[in-house]
């Protein structure tokens, strides 16, 4: 499954250039369609953008700073919550700069214009504002128990935790992970790998319905008629010439205007997104009952969250 798994996982989407001036309604619809939000798996996610997703990030900051003192990092007892938030730790010396490929809607570019701007390094970013932080070694470690060649596995004569301080603070908030599972070849943990495994089953068996094919045929064909020759979207948005540098190249900038223009005239993402969301509905109906009781869990987790971080104000 394309970019629906980073997100995550992680992660994790007919008109003509003149019809587009000033708005049109075939190009809003395919944009509104073109969202995690426009799919009925999405009703099992959490919203990171909510008052109760945001406190769950808060919650686990809480927890985290607690357990980064009792590690020794005594400077953690004054750590104002309000600067992280929202964050997950990165080690320092490795944030990236520059544009990505990639962005975060299930099937790629559909504003020609933006597109044409941008080309395929049109990675949105978060409603938040916050922004990554960057970690000395010693306190990144312990935050995530992640390691690194020479890094010690205890701080202050203190063993870290398995998965961190980070990891401890959400199995205090959501209690034991479940077991892990594999969706395309790629291992899965997390306390959303059911939606996200039925979310690459639906994907995978939707991509085989002939509406699908037929969607792709005519998208490859328009793109043909404007010098471009890729058997799908999918093809076009990951060609390796795009992942050579930060910014995007003129070739890349007009094929993807290309490309988002024949997914208008073609109407190719209301034609798949109606596939994908039949599968989804089919998934979600021979899964009721473990998506339901993992939706369940999850509104166990926000409510303690919110306790969590209400006895700090």
């Amino acid at each position: 499954m394309r970019k629906l798994l980073p997100l995550a996982l992680t992660g994790l989407l007919a008109v003509s250039a003149c019809q587009l001036v000033g708005g049109d309604d075939a190009g809003d619809e395919a944009h509104r369609l073109n969202s995690m939000k426009a799919f009925p798996l999405n009703a099992y996610l959490p919203d990171a953008a909510s008052r109760d997703g945001k406190a769950v990030g808060t919650a686990q900051w809480i927890l985290a700073r607690q357990c980064m003192v009792r590690l020794g990092f005594t400077g953690f007892k004054t750590l104002d919550i309000r600067t992280v938030e929202s964050t997950y730790p990165v080690r320092q010396g490795t944030l990236a700069s520059g544009g990505k490929v990639g962005d975060n809607s299930p099937y790629g570019v559909d504003d020609p214009d933006l597109a044409a701007e941008h080309g395929y390094h049109n990675r949105q970013r978060e409603e938040s504002d916050s922004q990554p932080m960057e970690w000395p070694a010693d306190q990144y470690t312990a935050l995530t128990g992640t390691f690194e060649t020479g890094d010690s596995r205890r701080s202050h004569g203190r063993t870290i935790p398995e998965k961190g301080c980070m990891g401890e603070a959400v199995g205090k908030i959501y209690g034991p992970e479940p077991k892990p599972t594999k969706i395309g070849g790629v291992r899965l943990s997390g306390y959303y790998s059911l939606p996200a495994q039925l979310w690459y089953q639906a994907h995978k068996e939707a991509t085989k319905d002939p509406a699908w094919k037929k969607a792709d045929r005519a998208w490859s064909t328009c793109m043909k008629g404007k010098g471009f020759r890729y058997p799908d979207p999918d093809e076009a948005s990951t060609d390796s010439d795009w992942y050579r540098t930060d910014q995007p190249s003129r070739k890349e900038k007009k094929t993807a205007e290309a490309d988002a223009r024949c997914k208008l005239d073609t109407d190719y993402i209301k034609a798949v997104h109606a596939v994908e969301s039949r599968a989804q509905k089919t998934v979600i109906t021979k899964n009721k009952k473990a998506l339901e009781d993992s939706r369940a869990a999850d509104e166990r987790a926000m409510a303690k969250a919110r306790k969590i971080v209400d006895a700090q104000s």
